[in-house]
């Protein structure tokens, strides 16, 4: 319940200010690549500026994205890790619980007998 009211109170100021520089920045901008010729129009791209803003938002979160996975990698393996762990100790637990029940059915039948 809070993680979805935090994302709303997150992700709906987000879109609500992206959709309106959306409508108010509908002007041809140019991006140009070339620091030492600005107007060379081999490294440039003209779009509507809010084409810039939607990507520049698209590639922090892909870099973001990016950024919490590698950091959060080591947290992965030790889960992985504890969860192959646990696998084993429930076999071991298993295959105990089997030679319990061996032993103490072969026990009743000696004694019912």
């Amino acid at each position: 319940m809070a993680r979805k009211l935090i994302n709303i109170v997150i992700l709906v100021p987000v879109a609500i200010i992206l959709i309106v520089l959306s409508v108010a920045n509908r002007g041809t901008a140019t991006l140009a690549l070339n620091p030492f010729d600005p107007g060379d129009t081999v490294l440039s791209v003209s779009a509507p500026f809010f084409v810039f803003l939607f990507l520049a938002v698209m590639i922090g979160m892909v870099i973001g994205s990016l950024a919490t996975w590698f950091r959060q990698g080591k947290y992965r393996k030790k889960a992985r890790q504890e969860a192959k762990e646990a696998v084993r100790w429930h076999t071991e637990a298993d295959r105990q619980r089997e030679r319990a029940e061996a032993v103490s059915g072969g026990g009743n039948s000696l004694t019912s007998a």
